[in-house]
């Protein structure tokens, strides 16, 4: 009895806050696209003012919100070892429609200056391929952010 007590708590315990659980979810798209922003190693004021209109459209989150995770986003960006540890978690809470709004978006931030850097493209290209994304759907959001730019 006791036994199954102990194992009923160890598993509510492991049972993420919803909050959280959002907040971490928001904190690794927020990182995938600072990963873009930050390939050429220079923040361009065209991807600086995007950044947070993508961030507000793709998440549904304030401009207050928004900050707060950019400037967490940032801290955290400089931790990571790999693109795996916010594909990962991507791919275990977006829609298809979700990840391809994500590639979008990172394809605009990376044309917001006017130029694709190779290390842009780089990015945008190993992200797709861990968001399990077609090479066709890579192609069709590229051209629809030359298009479209910032929308």
């Amino acid at each position: 009895m006791i036994a199954k007590l102990k194992q009923f708590l160890k598993e509510f315990q492991d049972i993420p806050d919803p909050q959280q659980q959002a907040h971490s979810i928001n904190l690794a798209a927020a990182c995938m696209l600072l990963e873009v922003v930050y390939a050429d190693e220079k923040l361009d004021g065209a991807e600086a003012r995007l950044l947070p209109e993508v961030l507000e459209q793709n998440l549904g989150i304030s401009a207050t919100d928004c900050s707060t995770l950019l400037e967490e986003a940032k801290r955290n960006r400089n931790n990571a070892t790999s693109l795996f540890q916010f594909t990962s978690i991507i791919n275990e809470n977006f829609s298809l429609e979700q990840k391809q709004q994500l590639v979008l978006s990172m394809w605009q931030l990376a044309y917001a200056d006017g130029e694709l850097c190779r290390y842009e493209d780089q990015i945008i290209r190993r992200s797709a391929d861990l968001l399990y994304l077609k090479h066709s759907e890579l192609i069709q959001l590229r051209n629809r952010a030359i298009e479209n730019p910032g929308h």
